[in-house]
């Protein structure tokens, strides 16, 4: 991650705009292959049937149809900045709320259960929102976070997907203030703010030529052309070879991984 001072950007804004054709095919094949892990670890912490979800970036709504079908939730309450990738999902159950979590007047009362997945990791104010996001809860409430982690091969630094990897930390901060280098501290944060059985785990899915993980950063390399050779790391050609390398049966590498944290409102 380079040291360079975050812009006042915003996700959805300056890069990767929801009204793009290509936005919700790319989150959903991020979707496809975190959903497992997601869903598995929400699996042993949602109470059971009947509790009040909060999911915080809903995106195109898989983790909220899965609260509503598989968890069985009383309400799910789907909160983001553009809820138009929702679709056509309607329930009873399903509040839809189009906000901006760092909204000081927002009141959405408590809940059970609240999930943020590659929400925090976008905004500089994300130690605050942790303790926002543990102040929802109800006693006995869980609060599951997840966002990326760069596993980096210390052996290859020039290579074009390193190159290319690196050029999209760098400009993700210079432009909307993205910041993964404390994401193994959630854990600590959790704690912080007092909640119990607090634990943490890395996930790296298999990242195989042309499956969904490589056509995501494949996808988001392309919409980010620009914004990459900016930062003076790559050229076109560079990120030409790193885009044909994820489609290559050459390719050999461990992506980013996702950490998840949670912990429990006593």
């Amino acid at each position: 991650m380079s040291g360079s001072p975050a812009s006042d950007g915003h996700y959805g804004e300056d890069l990767f705009e929801p009204e793009h054709p290509q936005e919700s095919e790319r989150i959903d094949a991020a979707a496809l292959i975190y959903d497992p892990f997601t869903t598995d670890r929400l699996r042993t912490l949602v109470p059971g049937p009947g509790g009040r979800c909060l999911e915080v970036g809903a995106g195109t709504g898989t983790v909220v149809r899965w609260l509503l079908e598989e968890a069985a939730a009383a309400e799910v309450v789907a909160l983001d900045r553009d809820t138009g990738g929702l679709g056509a999902t309607v329930d009873p159950r399903l509040r839809v709320i189009t906000a901006d979590l760092r909204d000081e007047a927002l009141d959405l009362g408590t809940f059970d259960v609240i999930h943020a997945r590659f929400v925090l990791m976008h905004l500089p104010e994300r130690r605050q929102l942790v303790s926002r996001l543990a102040r929802w809860l109800n006693p006995g409430g869980r609060l599951l976070l997840g966002d990326a982690v760069e596993v980096p091969n210390p052996l290859d630094t020039s290579s074009a997907y390193r190159r290319t990897m690196d050029a999209m930390w760098q400009a993700l901060r210079s432009t909307i203030g993205t910041d993964t280098s404390a994401i193994t501290a959630y854990p600590h944060f959790l704690r912080e703010e007092g909640l119990q059985n607090v634990a943490g785990e890395l996930v790296c899915p298999p990242l195989v030529a042309g499956g969904p993980l490589a056509r995501f950063w494949s996808e988001t390399w392309n919409r980010m052309r620009p914004a990459l050779e900016e930062t003076g790391r790559v050229d076109a050609t560079v990120i030409d070879e790193a885009v044909a390398y994820l489609a290559s049966p050459g390719l050999a590498e461990l992506g980013p991984g996702m950490m998840t944290a949670w912990g429990q409102r006593p």
